[in-house]
């Protein structure tokens, strides 16, 4: 998994996504979206360090079954508000 954590004004903003879907571009529908370098590039994590990170965070993007599992699990994201875009899936969230 690739994780960055960013300080912005409304706090934590972790972007997290599976090694394997950085670089690409998924679509539904209309929507098209890409797992940009930019934005989700980071540095390599282990499970463990993506749970405390979530746990930390203010506002999270993620992308690909293993960190949105992750999500899922910890109960930060219900699985029937994940999106699946061509085969990945995406989501986020953001604590007030």
């Amino acid at each position: 998994m690739i994780l960055t954590e960013r300080r912005t004004d409304r706090g934590l903003l972790v972007t997290a996504c599976d090694a394997d879907v950085l670089g690409e571009t998924f679509e539904n529908g209309e929507v098209e979206f890409t797992v940009n370098e930019e934005f989700y590039g980071g540095d390599e994590a282990d499970e463990a360090t993506v749970r405390d990170s979530l746990a930390r965070a203010n506002v999270a993007n993620l992308v690909g079954d293993a960190v949105v599992d992750i999500a899922i699990e910890e109960g930060y994201v219900e699985e029937g508000n994940v999106l699946d875009l061509d085969g990945t899936v995406h989501a986020q969230f953001m604590r007030l």
